[in-house]
């Protein structure tokens, strides 16, 4: 890439530090500048022109903001994986000047992996998503305040299933003497109605994206052990399937792949790796499991069956179920 600029960004919250090289291998620190649009574009249009600068930074928690805005303005724009940009193992200065300086120098010789930036709509999906995975476990941890108040008090449930309309009849009968404790059953009862709430409205949004959203979610829900938040939690977090190349691509970027440690005529796999997306890697292993489940017949009619599915026939052999 003759002629080209390679900038690299080490993105915070509140400032940039910016580094470049220049196509003679000249580095070029400019320092720190303020995380805001103006200040960004300022500086960028001071180290040329759009065509021939190309910026690069890491995927974290600021988003995708600044790819969005530099893309807009023609330049090419990277947002690279953080766990696989090459250290070296003696190295242990780390600073933002020193990290910006090497996202130019490895931009510049082609070793940074990209990861694939999502739409505005996938984002916004993905959020709903992760949102309602997070309320789930905010309901299961004030689940657990109520019971351990219960167990601390030697109160003892009836027996039967919990969370059920009788046991909730119970558990709002439920009195102790001291006013200060009593309030703190209340407030403990209060958290987990609301916490309820919340799963209920978020469950209900993922649903109806699920039937107004992606083909691909629809085509998801017809195999064995995946429904409705499980589709658009994959079509979230994976986007555009075709990117793959082949099947244990994807299962890679998922993290399910055997681990493994050969060296010579060894050869070691273990567990799976866990280096991939989390959260895609959560929805596959809890379709599998939903997957080895006895066939429930689904209260809901199925999505369309679509051409060259293999869904119904995973159904037909092990029984099939709507899943989650």
């Amino acid at each position: 890439m003759d002629g080209t600029t390679f900038v690299g960004l080490d993105v915070h919250v509140e400032t940039i530090s910016l580094a470049a090289v220049r196509p003679t291998g000249e580095l070029i620190e400019v320092g720190r500048l303020p995380n805001t649009s103006a200040a960004l574009a300022k500086q960028v249009r001071k180290l040329g022109e759009a065509a021939s600068l190309s910026i690069c930074y890491e995927a974290g928690p600021c988003g995708y903001t600044i790819h969005r805005q530099l893309t807009q303005l023609g330049i090419r724009c990277l947002v690279v994986a953080p766990s696989l940009i090459p250290t070296k193992p003696g190295d242990r200065v780390k600073t933002d000047r020193r990290d910006a300086l090497k996202l130019a120098r490895l931009l510049r010789a082609g070793q940074l992996t990209a990861v694939a930036v999502p739409t505005p709509a996938q984002e916004a999906l993905r959020d709903l998503s992760r949102l309602r995975e997070a309320a789930v476990g905010d309901r299961h941890r004030a689940r657990q305040r109520l019971l351990k108040f219960f167990a601390r008090r030697g109160i003892t449930e009836p027996p039967g299933s919990r969370w059920t309309v009788t046991w909730w009849r119970w558990a709002n009968a439920v009195t102790v003497e001291e006013p200060t404790a009593q309030l703190v059953l209340s407030e403990l009862r209060a958290a987990v109605t609301h916490q309820q709430e919340r799963v209920d409205r978020l469950t209900a949004a993922v649903t109806a994206a699920a039937q107004t959203g992606s083909p691909v979610a629809t085509a998801l829900q017809t195999m064995h052990g995946v429904g409705p938040i499980t589709a658009v939690g994959v079509v979230a977090e994976v986007g555009d399937l075709t990117r793959f190349a082949r099947a244990d691509q994807l299962f890679a970027y998922a993290g399910v792949i055997p681990g493994e440690h050969s060296s010579g005529g060894r050869t070691r796999r273990g567990g799976i790796t866990k280096t991939g997306n989390a959260h895609l890697r959560f929805l596959l292993v809890e379709a599998a499991w939903q997957y080895g489940r006895p066939y429930r017949a689904p209260t809901t009619p199925r999505p369309p069956r679509w051409s060259g599915s293999r869904g119904w026939r995973g159904s037909a052999c092990t029984g099939g179920t709507t899943g989650s």
